[in-house]
């Protein structure tokens, strides 16, 4: 008798071992799955507040039953815990895709934006306003010398054996008016004999001055320019350099012209005209009145041509240094 009672004794005795060893078992489980769901978190809230990445696991009211086990007790919480871990990372996971879809939409979306503005804009581009047609030397003259540029600085860093310093900006090109807008000036042109040498940038020089002779000075100066553009080891690219800067000059365009004349110096300091358009430079600085930098290129031409410039142009440079009052 005593042997039987001592039966059901012995079976909890042999289920407690296989309890501890299923409790054994899940133990890694819970933990990985809890790692993996803090990962889960911290992807779907990045930088959230600690609740969001703690997650708060309660037991479910009704705890599994496991057979030949104990209805409570450390397995039956780490079912719980487990069932909790489980759900809970579903629902993570799930909220991450939808976000990543969405993100993939809107990256899909602003492609789309982004090609359609692309292409709009080429279409502008091409079928745009037309471009702006430069300005006629007539309506250049009937505005008067307009440029607010001041001159270049009188002394500076050496420039071709000069001490003139600065950069220029060239005026843009200027074309000989349409000859049916003035019937009398397209006569006058007309009239202009055109040298046929053989020698390009000689008669286009030598038209150039007979257009600024006649006081043609836009079409001299659309006739002139080509052959510093083009011919610019010719000897006459100084002499036209030269004469644009003059015919701004007798234009009543001073700013004009003393980039042209500057231009000359810089450029051609061993052409023939290089020391002229220091004299005129002088000359065009006292009409835009800067009278000190107009001493300084006077200062300029004796110091680097002063050997070289005729008596008739050292009078010259006396008179205008005079007029400047300028240091002796």
């Amino acid at each position: 008798m005593r042997r039987f009672k001592a039966l059901p004794l012995l079976a909890l005795l042999a289920a407690l071992p296989a309890a501890a060893q299923t409790t054994t078992q899940i133990e890694p489980r819970v933990n990985k799955l809890e790692r993996e769901m803090r990962a889960v978190q911290r992807k779907v809230f990045p930088g959230g507040a600690p609740n969001q990445v703690e997650p708060q696991i309660t037991a479910p009211t009704q705890p599994t039953e496991i057979p030949g086990s104990p209805s409570s007790g450390p397995l039956a919480t780490l079912t719980s815990r487990v069932d909790a871990l489980e759900s809970q990372q579903q629902a993570l996971t799930g909220q991450l895709e939808q976000a990543q879809y969405k993100l993939r939409q809107l990256e899909s979306a602003f492609e789309a934006y982004k090609v359609a503005t692309d292409t709009r804009i080429k279409a502008v581009e091409s079928t745009g306003a037309p471009p702006i047609a430069p300005a006629t030397p007539g309506a250049v003259a009937a505005a008067g010398d307009t440029s607010t540029d001041t001159p270049p600085p009188a002394r500076g860093p050496g420039n071709g054996g000069g001490t003139l310093g600065g950069g220029t900006v060239r005026p843009p090109a200027v074309t000989a008016p349409a000859a049916a807008a003035d019937p009398a000036r397209a006569a006058r042109i007309a009239a202009i004999e055109r040298a046929n040498s053989g020698d390009a940038a000689e008669d286009g020089y030598l038209y150039g001055f007979r257009l600024w002779s006649a006081k043609l000075y836009p079409e001299a100066i659309a006739a002139l320019r080509p052959v510093v553009a083009k011919y610019p080891k010719h000897r006459r690219a100084s002499y036209a350099q030269n004469l644009i800067g003059r015919s701004y000059l007798d234009d009543g365009k001073p700013s004009l012209a003393s980039r042209e004349f500057y231009d000359n110096y810089k450029n051609m300091p061993e052409g023939e005209r290089a020391a002229d358009s220091l004299f005129y430079l002088a000359d065009a600085l006292v009409k835009l009145k800067k009278t000190k930098e107009a001493c300084d290129v006077y200062g300029e031409l004796t110091d680097v041509y002063g050997e070289k410039i005729s008596a008739g142009m050292k009078a010259d440079v006396a008179k205008g240094r005079s007029a400047a009052k300028c240091a002796a």
